[in-house]
């Protein structure tokens, strides 16, 4: 009950109104500014409409390859298998009793951003789950095991050089990256309550700091390999493609999309009762720590802009405001950029870096906002 309770309250000071968290809400002595630019389409956030620093379960976008599965909690298990020294097969109730803790981390999809209807694929949750790193320890894995690979129980035939092969959804991680972090979680519940079915119930992957394709839900199967795991798409699909200048010549290299880029948005513009505008945001890394997020008016030079320090974790976005003193009437761009503690800096999209990026499944340049004052 304390542990319950606990939780609980965390949640509820989570979605507390954001005067709370040095924000103002839209009330009588501001209007919101609508964005001009094009909006977020479908089930997924609305930055205009961000209201807290948690996001509620019916706002968290969902995407799947395979479709949605149909599981039974109560016939469900996970196999733990492949290169162990003592195989698993655990029930959803086996899970549970094993030591709990809980995360708060952005899941976020590699491709949000990449079209203008198609910006806001992410969302900051409680996750709740035991943690991955002592299941696999208690397996006790081979010396010759490197790799760890998470099945879902979703599946679909698919075509391998001309072959049809019956496929389950599937990613990877190195085992070392596995057993190293403890807030890798094999997660049972969402902002205190139940998976849910689309969202991956009854147990789902959570890997604080990297895209959320690397999140395998409906777990089913547990794998470990004494080589590199090659499917769909950790070898062919959610592939980033990079270009570097040496001597001349570009080098191309191709990456299995994993850790999250450094990023940043301008999700919220109010008109207050003084005249001035207050710009909001968020901004998020891959764990590394946000040093500063600045921000652009038109033509003008780049504006450091307050972080919020009130609620923050490692794994979770940043909420940031600039309060505009003297806006001209007309049109205005705005536009956003986040640096992080190891000098990385959120790229525009005419950076000479970005043009030699031929980059697909992966966008982390500046997002341009235009309002109308």
């Amino acid at each position: 009950m304390l542990r319950s309770s606990v939780a609980f309250a965390a949640f509820a000071f989570a979605q507390t109104p954001l005067s709370v968290l040095g924000f103002d809400e839209p009330g009588a002595e501001e209007t919101v500014v609508p964005f001009l630019d094009a909006q977020p389409k479908g089930k997924m956030l609305y930055w205009q409409d961000l209201a807290s620093w948690i996001t509620p379960n019916d706002q968290l976008y969902s995407v799947s390859h395979y479709g949605t599965p149909e599981v039974d909690p109560s016939r469900w298990q996970l196999e733990i298998s492949g290169l162990v020294k003592k195989p698993k097969t655990l029930s959803l109730a086996d899970i549970k009793a094993r030591k709990r803790k809980t995360v708060t981390a952005t899941l976020e999809c590699s491709g949000n951003s990449s079209n203008p209807g198609f910006m806001g694929a992410i969302g900051n949750i409680r996750w709740t789950g035991t943690p991955l790193a002592p299941l696999l320890t208690d397996s006790h894995p081979l010396d010759r095991a490197i790799e760890v690979v998470f099945f879902g129980a979703d599946e679909k035939v698919e075509k391998i050089r001309d072959k049809d092969y019956l496929q389950n959804f599937a990613r990877s991680l190195s085992l070392r990256d596995a057993i190293k972090r403890d807030d890798i979680l094999l997660a049972y519940e969402m902002n205190g309550q139940p998976l849910e079915t689309g969202h991956g119930a009854p147990l789902r992957l959570i890997v604080p700091g990297w895209f959320g394709i690397t999140w395998v839900k409906w777990l089913a199967r547990i794998e470990l390999l004494d080589r590199r795991y090659m499917s769909k798409y950790m070898a062919r699909e959610y592939v980033t493609i990079r270009g570097e200048e040496r001597d001349g010549k570009t080098v191309w290299r191709e990456t299995s999309v994993g850790p999250m880029d450094v990023k940043s948005v301008v999700a919220r513009v109010a008109r207050r009762k003084d005249g001035a505008v207050r710009i909001g945001g968020a901004a998020w890394t891959d764990g590394t720590p946000l040093e500063r997020v600045e921000l652009k008016i038109d033509d003008g030079d780049w504006t450091p802009v307050q972080l919020d320090r009130k609620q923050r974790a490692r794994y979770s976005w940043t909420f940031w405001s600039f309060d505009w003193k003297s806006p001209a009437p007309g049109e205005h761009t705005l536009v956003s950029r986040a640096i992080d503690g190891e000098g990385r800096v959120q790229p525009s999209a005419d950076d000479p870096e970005i043009k030699l990026k031929r980059t697909y499944w992966e966008a982390n340049q500046q997002w341009v906002r235009k309002i109308k004052i």
